[in-house]
C-alpha cells in the first residue's frame, strides 16, 4: 500500500509516502506562490521517490482547522488525483495526528477511525 499524505492546514505544506516499510516527507512554506504550483510540488515528490499517480492506494487529506484556500486546495487536488487512479481519498483532522507521525493516520484507517463517506472541511476562524 502507498499512502500520499496532504497536510496544508498549518504554516507549512507536508506531503508524505508512507508504506508498509518506509516513509518519506518533505515541507513547502504555505505560501501564494507552493499553492499556485500546488500539483507541480507534489508530483516532483513522487518522481523524487519514483512513485507514479498510478501507483497511489490511498490518499490522506487534512480537513482541517485551517485556512479557507489551503484546505480548498488541498482537498481538490486529493479528489482530482484519486479521479485519475485507482486512489482513495481519506480525510483527517489536525487533531487526529499525534506528534506529526503521519504514520499513525494508517493506524487510524485500519481501526476504521478515519473519515471516509463525507468530507468536509474545518475552516478556521
Amino acid at each position: 500500500m502507498i499512502n500520499l499524505i496532504i497536510d496544508a492546514a498549518n504554516e507549512n505544506i507536508v506531503f508524505a509516502i508512507v508504506t508498509e516499510k518506509q516513509s518519506y516527507t518533505t515541507r513547502y512554506i504555505n505560501s501564494r506562490e507552493n499553492f499556485d504550483n500546488f500539483m507541480e510540488l507534489i508530483k516532483n515528490f513522487l518522481n523524487k521517490k519514483k512513485i507514479k499517480i498510478s501507483d497511489l492506494d490511498r490518499i490522506y487529506v487534512n480537513l482541517g482547522p485551517g485556512k479557507f484556500t489551503s484546505l480548498r486546495i488541498s482537498l481538490s487536488i486529493a479528489k482530482g488525483i484519486s479521479l485519475t487512479s485507482k486512489a482513495y481519498v481519506i480525510g483527517f483532522k489536525s487533531d487526529d495526528l499525534v506528534d506529526k507521525n503521519y504514520k499513525y493516520l494508517i493506524k487510524l484507517y485500519k481501526k476504521n477511525l478515519s473519515i471516509k463517506s463525507l468530507i468536509k472541511p474545518i475552516y478556521s476562524s
